[in-house]
């Protein structure tokens, strides 16, 4: 089992920054790839970014410039600098891994984007 624990969320105003860290414990030989997934009320859990352990990212088209994916292999911990921030990024954010084939999840940090 891997148990993964986010944290960095919260309120910020349009244009604004937030940082989110998620840190991987349990059964972390094999993981793979980590990532964000994020959900909107009402919207589907959508791919934000991920990144495999080799350090290959993948962001979503909506982030793409704004958005920034890292890994701390030592720490088994992945991050996401969100930049420039608009309404339209307020959703519950998931932290994601793979290992084996097996998806974990963590909790979900709210963040909310609001003047």
């Amino acid at each position: 089992q891997v148990q993964l624990v986010e944290s960095g969320g919260g309120l910020v105003q349009p244009g604004g920054s937030l940082r989110l860290s998620c840190a991987a414990s349990g059964s972390i030989f094999g993981i793979n790839a980590m990532g964000w997934y994020r959900q909107a009320p009402g919207k589907q859990r959508e791919l934000v970014a991920a990144v495999t352990s080799g350090g290959t990212t993948n962001y979503a088209d909506s982030v793409k410039g704004r958005f920034t994916i890292s890994r701390d292999n030592a720490k088994n911990t992945v991050y996401l600098q969100m930049n420039s921030l608009k309404p339209e990024d307020t959703a519950v954010y998931y932290c994601t891994s793979q290992r084996f084939g097996v998806p974990y999840w963590g909790q979900g940090t709210q963040v909310t984007v609001s003047s």
